[in-house]
Parts: structure tokens; sequence; C-alpha cells
């Protein structure tokens, strides 16, 4: 249904995207792996919504509405993670649904400042 690239399957990061319905339509290894408790590759289909709080979901129903990106850590069992979130536009540029890309980050992350 829809052509990514044979690096994302394997790409270390969970990448989760859905349709402009936000039913999932693809998920890599990593995020398969990484929402196994809550399905898995079965999740395939199902509306990205069930996963997320109130406060997410209107973030992410704008995200579709709108356009745009949004972008957090968060800290879940003793691990930093960065959420990428935004829309994707299909070839006419219109929007077509939502990437999420969740990805570890170490601990000791450095930070430069470049000019």
């Amino acid at each position: 249904m829809y052509d990514l690239p044979d690096w994302v399957s394997s790409f270390p990061a969970a990448v989760t995207v859905s349709d402009l319905e936000l039913s999932i339509v693809y998920m890599n290894e990593a995020a398969i792996a990484n929402y196994s408790a809550d399905g898995g590759k079965a999740l395939l289909g199902k509306k990205m919504l069930g996963c997320h709080n109130e406060n997410s979901k209107a973030i992410i129903q704008r995200l579709i509405k709108d356009g745009g990106t949004n972008v957090y850590t968060i800290e879940k069992a003793g691990r930093k993670k960065l959420i990428y979130q935004s829309d994707w536009k299909d070839k006419e540029g219109k929007i077509a649904g939502l990437v999420e890309v969740s990805m570890v980050l170490p601990g000791n992350l450095p930070h430069y400042v470049r000019s």
C-alpha cells in the first residue's frame, strides 16, 4: 500500500505510520517490538488514538487537520526517549497521515552548539 525504503524496516528507532483516519498502516520491526505488550503487529489496522491520552489525542488530531510536528521527550521504565510526530503528505501535497518516531536516548547524550 505504501512504499517505504527497505532500511526503515530495520531502523533502530520505532517508526509507526498512520493514514488520514489514524489507522496504523505501517510499523517497523522496532515499533512492533516496542509495542509488543499492546499487541505488536496486531496493532496494524487499529486506530492510533487508542494508544494515547486525551491531551495527546488533541495534539494528534490537530496535526492531522493542520499539519506540523510535535516533538518531546519522555522517561519510561528508566529510559529516556525522544518522540517525534509529524504529518506526512501524499504526492499532491495533502496531509495523508501521521508518522511517529520513538527513539531511546543515551543517558549521557552530548549537546553541541555549532555556529
